[in-house]
């Protein structure tokens, strides 16, 4: 039988290793140089590594491979042009992180509606408030949902339960649904504008100084997309006017975010340094599965899941 060459990253070892089909041959990389070294020969690749920079030139090297997966939902980063020349199918992590991510966007509206930051503060100064430092409900309030795929689905269906009025901004119409063309129209109005729109060039600074403007001086912007999706220096100056009232970012341009970055001074600004998909300990196991299964449907010719646009980025 012939064996088709799977270049995997080591992390992922202890959950496939005894469970491949026995027609993949597994080759196991641990360093950058390892995967380098192992690339030219994958037809199949698993290339995860945390600089995207050392993921990208490992496959650019894999000149052979014919189906390239990873744990990323976002494929920023990565040479799709050359993926699309070379015919390579992508899969990546959508859905993998959604559960716990839309859970963050939670936490993030209920600590900025109920200023438990400094309910924090306040215990560890050993200090017993008399009131309580935030006073807004969710209940009966506005969102305004960018990003409709597997986290924004999940969003809406949360923010449900609180009784939020949610709007999504999608380009087929519906009910409680702006397209792309409107929703800038209609900022005013909400009290939580949510970002989970995928890292490409239409979402590249979508929110800039004239967005921030138009939404209400008591809005919260939460981005749980990339760092690039908003305009980070007219962000720091909106906060810092207080033209609106808070900002949770997950994500931040750059990544880490240098210690002397303004956006750390900010008292109405939280950073939770990109833990959202880390705020739990299934991703793996999730993503293991995941790819032991479209093996499985890769043998036999099928389609493989979730495939990438590789013209759209997602």
């Amino acid at each position: 039988m012939t064996k088709t060459i799977t270049v995997l990253s080591g992390m992922i070892r202890p959950l496939v290793e005894g469970r491949l089909p026995d027609w993949v041959e597994p080759r196991f990389f641990m360093s950058k140089e390892e995967a380098m070294e192992l690339a030219p020969e994958a037809e199949i690749g698993w290339f995860d590594m945390y600089d995207k920079r050392d993921m990208a030139a490992a496959v650019t090297a894999a000149t052979q491979m014919k189906w390239l997966n990873s744990i990323y939902a976002g494929v920023d980063g990565l040479p799709l042009d050359l993926l699309r020349e070379r015919g390579t199918v992508l899969t990546n992590g959508a859905g993998i992180n959604a559960i716990t991510i839309a859970e963050y966007v939670v936490m993030g509206m209920l600590t900025v509606a109920k200023g438990y930051r400094d309910v924090v503060r306040a215990q560890e100064r050993r200090e017993w408030l008399i009131d309580s430092p935030g006073k807004v409900e969710l209940f009966g309030s506005k969102a305004l949902l960018l990003g409709y795929g597997a986290i924004g689905k999940l969003i809406e269906e949360r923010l449900a339960a609180f009784a939020v009025d949610v709007t999504v901004v999608r380009r087929s119409p519906g009910a409680n649904t702006l397209t792309p063309d409107q929703w800038r129209g209609r900022l005013g109005e909400f009290d939580w504008v949510i970002l989970a729109v995928p890292a490409t060039a239409e979402t590249d600074g979508m929110i800039g100084a004239a967005e921030l403007a138009a939404m209400k001086p008591t809005a919260t912007l939460i981005n749980i997309a990339r760092g690039a999706v908003v305009d980070q220096a007219a962000l720091v100056s909106a906060l810092d006017t207080q033209q609106i009232a808070a900002a949770f970012l997950d994500v931040t341009t750059p990544e880490p975010l240098p210690s002397d970055d303004p956006l750390w001074s900010l008292d109405n600004a939280h950073i939770t340094m990109h833990l959202s998909g880390r705020a739990q300990d299934k991703m793996f196991v999730r993503a293991a599965a995941r790819f032991l299964e479209n093996l499985d449907r890769w043998r036999q010719g099928g389609d493989v899941e979730p495939r990438v646009d590789l013209s759209l980025g997602y």
